[in-house]
């Protein structure tokens, strides 16, 4: 009777297996900072607004958010995500801050990035487009980011608000100053003139997440319907079964996708940079759509 016997082969050597290790390292960074990281993913979602008018039935909001240019986010790369909004045609744009990057460069450089990239985003073809301010922004200059981005055809909603109107329906666009380094005040960004009219409901830009606590739990931010934040790259790196690696301050509850507040809703963008590292893994870069629906009566 014959016996098969099987050899253990060659044991893995130290040297080998660090080999191993450092070439499946060098193959993740490849594709965490060149791949992943210019991959962008389109995401469309629905969501229901108790009172909103007839006439925005349908209406597609394109949000952009942590563009961070130019200190890893390179401007050909802004030029693409801009043309895919383009390409999607929507009703309105909203840009829910940090253009810019405040890190080790001296701030002329990112001062000279703001202005670049308020002159990309001058080519939305969408005419009404606006923007609010990112701690980013806030930490290189409020005045000099919102300069260049006013100069540039797009409006900053800074603790204010602005009424959108079509086909005789009208909506309330308020956007906050940043919530980590500037004054947000809800009271100047939704005054109680706006508050509660029927058929008139509050969409507000802020760029922190988890300030959506403090609105949820203030009489103006009883009249939102709806918020669109950024800020936390949806995580940026997320490691299987562990998630993001880091957080920042005032993103660490409300991490990205949809949550409820009572009557208000709020949608978290993964943004289209990074901050730290030059890298994206198990998080692409995104440019949410999201349409507006007329929600029924309050049961």
């Amino acid at each position: 009777m014959a016996v098969a016997i099987t050899s253990p082969g060659k044991p893995i050597t130290r040297r080998k297996f660090l080999k191993q290790g450092l070439a499946l390292a060098a193959g993740l960074a490849v594709y965490a900072g060149e791949i992943e990281r210019h991959f962008i993913s389109v995401t469309h979602h629905e969501t229901a607004i108790q009172g909103l008018p007839p006439a925005f039935e349908g209406a597609r909001i394109a949000q952009l958010s942590d563009i961070h240019l130019d200190e890893y986010t390179e401007p050909v790369f802004l030029e693409h995500a801009v043309k895919m909004v383009n390409n999607l045609n929507p009703d309105f744009v909203f840009l829910t801050g940090d253009y810019v990057t405040d890190g080790i460069a001296p701030n002329r450089f990112a001062v000279g990035a703001a202005w670049q990239c308020a002159n990309i985003l001058r080519n939305l073809t969408c005419p009404q487009r606006y923007a609010v301010l990112g701690n980013h922004d806030v930490a290189v200059g409020s005045t000099e980011v919102q300069t260049a981005l006013i100069d540039n055809g797009i409006p900053v909603l800074v603790n204010t608000s602005t009424p959108i109107e079509r086909a005789g329906g009208r909506i309330w666009l308020a956007g906050l100053d940043d919530a980590s380094d500037g004054n947000p005040q809800l009271d100047l960004a939704i005054p109680t003139r706006i508050r509660g009219i029927a058929a008139e409901p509050v969409i507000l830009l802020c760029h922190e997440p988890d300030f959506a606590d403090t609105v949820s739990m203030s009489p103006a931010g009883q009249a939102v319907a709806l918020m669109l934040s950024g800020h936390t790259h949806g995580g940026q790196v997320r490691v299987p079964l562990i998630g993001a690696i880091a957080l920042p301050p005032l993103g660490r509850k409300y991490v990205e996708g949809w949550f409820r507040f009572g009557n208000m809703q709020l949608y978290v963008n993964r943004g289209l940079g990074t901050v730290g590292v030059p890298f994206r893994f198990n998080c692409p870069p995104e440019i949410s759509v999201i349409t507006l629906r007329r929600a029924g009566p309050v049961a």
